[in-house]
């Protein structure tokens, strides 16, 4: 995926169990509960933290 657009992200699994750092990763992609839907920007930033919790997002173009 390329750098300046925009994805979906969805969060399939809980964050129940998971390492401070991937629970603060999808928090910080601002997503809340399971199933789950937000838009963010495809940058940098944002694809560190979905690479961080990749094993429980789903990850669509828009």
């Amino acid at each position: 995926m390329t750098s300046g657009g925009k994805v979906k992200v969805t969060l399939v699994k809980s964050l129940h169990g998971q390492l401070r750092h991937i629970s603060a990763s999808v928090r910080g992609l601002g997503l809340r509960r399971r199933h789950q839907s937000v838009q963010v920007a495809d940058s940098a930033e944002n694809r560190g933290m979905i690479n961080a919790a990749s094993h429980m997002l789903k990850v669509e173009r828009i």
